[in-house]
């Protein structure tokens, strides 16, 4: 199903506890717009090949498989940390019963030493009052130290239990996330092999220039469906705040959402027939984060042909960022994104055998040069 969402907004000048209700009432809004957008793209969807249909199923299993390898790996780093914080407790703990240990044995050597003499046996042995009265006090003081340290060693034990049970479920946690992480990959390099296997069919099938013209069409036409009914959607739906920096104002400032050297430029020609870049491929590595280069709303999330694994944001004022052929997208539809917040991971989906990133910018649904505005590149390479 194709995930959209739009543009929403806060309610200007609206009470504080009126605030979750407004916005509630703008997110139905929004979800009804959605679900108008999603109904029009379907029944305008043509019919596509079963390699096609096939692509894109193995793809979004990449993606899927890949954003929850993120997830465990995030979660690793936690317990890990976790884990390491436990063993140096557990070391400090361990140090502190072994001094406590070692005073206690210096106690009980001292009463020893005293001939482990009963408190009567020491009153009668004393002839001076004054020292009669001096020695029980050091009597009392001996008993209370070795009383409390007695105390002090068992609750360093209790302690220390503690900490080792902790530390026995912590590792539990951290085996159990290994294995998922082990059972993921594998998955991950099962959908790869099925993957490459459908490339390998559709490349037989568009081997001829006319075939590879007529995908390219197709695709662009495919984008420009979602683009221009999401503008539709969107024309009525209000900026969030009139106080934040609006992305006509970022011109030229914004910072690439990926590093990596720029393969193919704004209107320069494409392999096949007549057809222009009408955004930038940026060649990066597997994996790299694509991060947004302005604040939005995520507004599509989802695969579409030609483009892989797509993430659109919309920043309001008739201006798109479209990121494609991700590996996996990090955001949903309707998540609001800051500057430089990672929304995906880049890869070669869409049917792409070398990884990378398509990089464009929508005005009104035109393709505005992504160039004029981002800071400018240096022999070709941005980020």
């Amino acid at each position: 199903m194709l995930a959209v969402c739009l543009w929403s907004a806060n309610l200007a000048a609206a009470p504080a506890d009126n605030g979750v209700g407004a916005r509630q009432q703008q997110l139905e809004q929004v979800r009804s717009r959605i679900r108008e957008v999603e109904g029009q793209l379907k029944s305008a969807k043509e019919e596509r090949r079963d390699l096609i249909d096939s692509l894109r199923e193995t793809e979004q299993r990449i993606g899927e498989i890949t954003r929850r390898l993120r997830l465990l790996a995030g979660r690793l780093d936690r317990h890990g940390a976790a884990l390491a914080d436990l063993e140096g407790r557990r070391r400090s703990q361990q140090h502190e019963l072994d001094t406590q240990r070692s005073i206690l044995a210096g106690q009980v050597r001292a009463a020893y030493a005293m001939g482990r003499q009963e408190r009567l046996k020491i009153l009668l042995n004393q002839q001076d009052p004054a020292m009669v009265t001096r020695v029980m006090v050091y009597y009392d003081y001996l008993n209370r130290a070795r009383a409390e340290q007695v105390r002090a060693v068992r609750r360093s034990l209790a302690q220390l239990t503690a900490t080792e049970e902790a530390i026995r479920a912590e590792r539990g946690k951290v085996l159990d996330l290994q294995a998922s992480n082990l059972e993921q990959r594998q998955a991950l390099e099962e959908a790869r092999t099925a993957r490459s296997k459908v490339l390998a069919s559709l490349s037989r099938e568009i081997s001829s220039q006319g075939a590879q013209l007529a995908g390219l069409k197709k695709d662009e036409e495919s984008l420009q469906r979602v683009i221009e009914r999401l503008q539709h959607a969107l024309i009525d739906i209000p900026a969030e705040s009139a106080d934040q920096l609006s992305f006509v104002s970022r011109k030229g400032k914004l910072r690439w959402p990926a590093a990596g050297r720029l393969v193919a430029s704004f209107g320069t020609p494409r392999h096949v027939g007549g057809l222009r870049w009408d955004g930038v491929l940026i060649a990066a590595p597997e994996g790299e984060e694509v991060r947004a280069v302005h604040r939005g709303r995520v507004a599509f999330a989802d695969w579409l042909r030609g483009f892989g694994l797509l993430l659109i944001v919309d920043h309001g004022d008739g201006y798109m960022t479209l990121y494609g052929h991700n590996q996996s997208l990090f955001k949903e539809t309707g998540e609001w994104v800051e500057a430089g917040d990672p929304i995906a991971s880049v890869g070669s989906s869409g049917g792409r055998t070398r990884t990378g990133l398509y990089f464009g910018i929508r005005y009104k649904g035109r393709a505005v040069n992504p160039a004029a505005w981002c800071m400018p590149a240096r022999n070709h390479k941005v980020g």
